[in-house]
C-alpha cells in the first residue's frame, strides 16, 4: 500500500488514538478494510487500535504497530453488553481514545453512546443492506447510523440509507472500499504460485477457466451460475467454486448435486478460501459475480479487474459502481440466466488482443477510483476533521 500524503497532527505532544470495532478479525472485506485503515492510521502518525474478538488477522495489526485488544463484541445478547460497556469505557480511558469508529452493529450498540458521553469523536461504516423488516429491526439497523460521521462504502447502501432514514444526510459520506493494487498486481505474481494453486485445484490443461469466489451462502448466486453454465456445455471450460467447499456442511453437496443434475460433472471444481487471491485470479478466464440479491459493493469485482481479469456480474448493487460495462467487464440483467450466459460467453471468447486491451483498461479503473491508498486517504481526511472539530469542541469548554 503506498504511504499516505495525510498526516495527523500531534495532540498535547501525542498520537491521535483511534479504536476501530468490529465483532472479529476473521478473512472478509470488512475486516481486510480494518487491518488496511490500521495501517495507514499508523503510517499518518497516529495510533490504531482494533478491539474485536479476534481472528487470523490479528497479526497483520500487531505487525504495523497497531494494537489489539480481545474482546467478545460479536455478542448480541443485551444482557452481556452492561459488562461489555464497563470494559470498553476502561480501553477508552486507558488508551486515551479520540475516535471510536464502528463496523457493526453490535459494535455500534455497545460503544457509540458510551464514547460520546465521555466526548470522543464517533464514525461509523455501513457495510451492509438493511432490511425493512419490523420496527424494532428498523431500530436495531438504525444505531449504527448514530455516529457523528457515517460512512457508506457505495452509492447503493448511501441511497438505501436515506431511502430509510431520515436526519442522516448531513453526516454520510461515501468511501468506496478499495483493493490494494500492489498485491493485487500481475507482474507481482510469480509463476511458481500460479503452478502452486493450479495443482492445488487440481486444475485441467487447455480449458478456459471460469471462477466465481464466494463463500457458501444461497444468494451469492452460485446455483443460477450454475443453469448458465448449463447452456455453455459446447465451451471447453472448467468453474472454479473459491470458497464454496467452506461453510455450511450441506451448501457444497447440494451444489455438487444440482451440478451433476445439470449435466455438468466433471467440469467444476470446489474449492475452500484460497490464501493466495492473487495467484488464483491469474489462472481465471473470466471472474464471476452472480449475486441474485445486490451486493453492497462487492470486492470480487474490484480485484478482477484489478488483475486484468474480465468479471461478468449481475448489473445491480454495488457492480454497477466498480464496473464499466463493455469496458472493463459486462453487467447481465439482474437474476436473468440467458443474459449472465450470454455475456459469460462473450467473455469467454474475447480474442487476446482484446483481452490484452479489457485489462489494461480495468487495471487503471481500478487506479483511478478504487485503490486501497484511495480509500485510506479519504477515510483519514475524515479522521483528521473529526480530530480537528472535535479539539475545538473541547477547548471553547
Amino acid at each position: 500500500m503506498t504511504k499516505p500524503t495525510v498526516k495527523f497532527k500531534r495532540l498535547s505532544g501525542r498520537r491521535p488514538v483511534i479504536i476501530q470495532i468490529l465483532p472479529a478479525l476473521v478473512r472478509g472485506g470488512v475486516e481486510r478494510g480494518t487491518v488496511e485503515i490500521a495501517q495507514a492510521i499508523q503510517a499518518a502518525g497516529g495510533r490504531a487500535v482494533v478491539i474485536s474478538n479476534g481472528g487470523p488477522l490479528v497479526r497483520y495489526i500487531e505487525r504495523c504497530g497497531g494494537k489489539h485488544i480481545a474482546l467478545p463484541m460479536h455478542v448480541k445478547n443485551p444482557l452481556r453488553w452492561p459488562g461489555l460497556r464497563r470494559q470498553l469505557k476502561t480501553i477508552f480511558q486507558a488508551e486515551n481514545a479520540d475516535i471510536v469508529h464502528v463496523r457493526s452493529r453490535v459494535p455500534a450498540w455497545l460503544a457509540l453512546t458510551l464514547a460520546k458521553s465521555m466526548g470522543i469523536a464517533t464514525i461509523s461504516t455501513v457495510h451492509s443492506r438493511f432490511a425493512a423488516g419490523s420496527f424494532l429491526k428498523r431500530r436495531y439497523n438504525a444505531k449504527i447510523l448514530d455516529a457523528g460521521q457515517v460512512i457508506a462504502i457505495s452509492n447503493y447502501v448511501h441511497d438505501m440509507i436515506t431511502s430509510q432514514y431520515m436526519g442522516v444526510e448531513d453526516r454520510l459520506t461515501v468511501v468506496h472500499r478499495g483493493v490494494d493494487t500492489e498485491i493485487f498486481d500481475p507482474s507481482a505474481v510469480s509463476q511458481a504460485r500460479i503452478i502452486n494453486f493450479a495443482d492445488t485445484v487440481a486444475l485441467p490443461e487447455d480449458v478456459s477457466v471460469i471462477m466465481m469466489p464466494a463463500r457458501s451462502s444461497s444468494w451469492k448466486g452460485h446455483f443460477t451460475l450454475l443453469d448458465a453454465l448449463a447452456k455453455l456445455k459446447d465451451l471447453n471450460f472448467v468453474c472454479l467454486f473459491v470458497g464454496a467447499s467452506d461453510g455450511k456442511a450441506g451448501f457444497a453437496k447440494d451444489l455438487t448435486d444440482y451440478a451433476h443434475a445439470v449435466g455438468l460433472e466433471g467440469r467444476f471444481r470446489l474449492t475452500p478460501v484460497v490464501d493466495d487471491m492473487p495467484a488464483a485470479l491469474m489462472v481465471a478466464d473470466v471472474v464471476v459475480m452472480p449475486s441474485i440479491t445486490p451486493e453492497p459493493f462487492g470486492r470480487v469485482a474490484l480485484e478482477a479487474q484489478a488483475m486484468g481479469r474480465p468479471i461478468v456480474a449481475f448489473g445491480h448493487g454495488g457492480a454497477v459502481e466498480s464496473i464499466e460495462h463493455g469496458k472493463t467487464g459486462w453487467l447481465a440483467m439482474p437474476g436473468d440466466v440467458d443474459s449472465l450466459t450470454e455475456n459469460l460467453r462473450t467473455a469467454l471468447d474475447l480474442e487476446p488482443r482484446a483481452r490484452k486491451a479489457l485489462a489494461k483498461l480495468a487495471r487503471a479503473h481500478v487506479d483511478a477510483h478504487f485503490s486501497t491508498n484511495k480509500m485510506c486517504q479519504e477515510t483519514l481526511k475524515i479522521y483528521r476533521r473529526m480530530l480537528a472539530k472535535n479539539q475545538k469542541s473541547r477547548a471553547s469548554r
